[in-house]
């Protein structure tokens, strides 16, 4: 990283630290100062918003340490059921999201991909989590599996969503950039999932692509490597 874009790193993540810290310290001191002056239902309104604010921050925190780690911490490449793994996935945000329809189609049988399987989870959750966050409470998100080609696989997580904008298409993935729709105030984020995403990805040799219509939802499509032994070892030797 050169310096320039370390110091423009540096300058964007102090800015998103001192929001929420800002709001933490803020409310903590109305709260400390007047406590007796206030009514249950504004200590309950404080705490919330002291709470959603730390959540805000340990995720901006996590996120911050993944993207510092994507260049040092390399893959562990292994055989991976990618539908086992996505089932995971689906029943922590179903626990998030009770109010969306996470579903599933899963190919039987699929074969086993080549893949680190903590980052393949870290992608999913990322991409379930942004199409849960941005489409409306009672719509579908559809997670589905099937055969790319005799040696890949293909993934794809469609949601009934906002959509994104034609201009907005080529910054979806990067760093700290937060597409502006009607859910983006009411939504926790950083703009750091996606652009850590595609990394993710392109460092377990997948690709990475979506298509998406402005009101009427986006698919993210994934492509990864079928497990074979050769490429096992191979990708052994590059860990």
């Amino acid at each position: 990283m050169t310096n320039t874009i370390q110091d423009e790193f540096i300058a964007t993540v102090s800015h998103e630290l001192r929001t929420p810290l800002t709001s933490i310290r803020g409310f903590s001191q109305t709260l400390l100062s007047s406590w007796d002056k206030l009514g249950d239902e504004d200590k309950k309104k404080f705490i919330k918003i002291i709470e959603e604010q730390s959540n805000r921050l340990i995720n901006l925190v996590e996120n911050i340490l993944s993207v510092s780690k994507i260049n040092t911490d390399k893959p562990i490449f292994k055989k991976v059921d990618v539908n086992n793994s996505i089932s995971e996935v689906v029943q922590l945000l179903g626990q998030k999201y009770k109010n969306h329809f996470i579903l599933t189609d899963f190919t039987a049988d699929l074969p086993p991909a080549l893949l680190d399987e903590d980052k393949f989870i870290q992608i999913m959750t990322n991409l379930v989590d942004n199409a849960c966050k941005y489409s409306e409470e009672g719509k579908n998100v559809k997670i589905s599996t099937s055969y790319y080609d005799s040696e890949k696989i293909l993934i794809e997580v469609k949601d009934e969503g906002v959509g994104i904008k034609i201009n907005d298409k080529s910054k979806i993935y990067d760093k700290f950039i937060r597409l502006e729709n009607h859910l983006t105030s009411k939504t926790q984020g950083n703009g750091l999932g996606l652009y850590i995403t595609k990394r993710l990805v392109e460092e377990m040799r997948g690709k990475i692509d979506f298509v998406s219509e402005e009101g009427k939802g986006t698919t993210f499509e994934l492509i990864f490597p079928i497990y074979n032994q050769e490429e096992a070892m191979a990708c052994s030797q590059l860990s």
